[in-house]
């Protein structure tokens, strides 16, 4: 079992800077990446970033070269560092835990609310 603590999010004018965390705890060994995910309202959930125990990464192209995901050791979190939003950032973004098991996100976080206004 995996539990996953969300962080951050809220409201930001179109330009500006959010950082989301991630703190999983419980069998985190079992863990082979952590990724964020987000859903408008509307659409489909969208894998935005993903960085794996390796610590290779992945970003969608629509935040390409915009996003950063990224492990802090020292406080054993997942963060995504979000740069120049724009309003079609607005969604409900998600920390998921892939499994190494399954190779799904089998966990997830509670999400949290990104705003971004134009």
């Amino acid at each position: 079992q995996v539990q996953l603590l969300e962080s951050g999010g809220g409201l930001v004018q179109a330009g500006g800077s959010l950082k989301l965390s991630c703190l999983p705890s419980g069998s985190i060994f079992t863990i082979a990446a952590m990724g964020w995910l987000r859903q408008a309202p509307g659409k489909q959930r969208e894998l935005v970033a993903r960085i794996s125990s390796g610590y290779s990464t992945y970003y969608a192209s629509s935040v390409k070269d915009r996003f950063t995901i990224s492990r802090d050791n020292a406080n054993n979190t997942v963060v995504l560092q979000m740069t120049h939003l724009k309003p079609e950032d607005t969604a409900v973004y998600y920390c998921a835990a892939q499994m190494r098991a399954t190779m799904k996100y089998d966990y997830w976080g509670q999400g949290t609310q990104v705003t971004v206004s134009s």
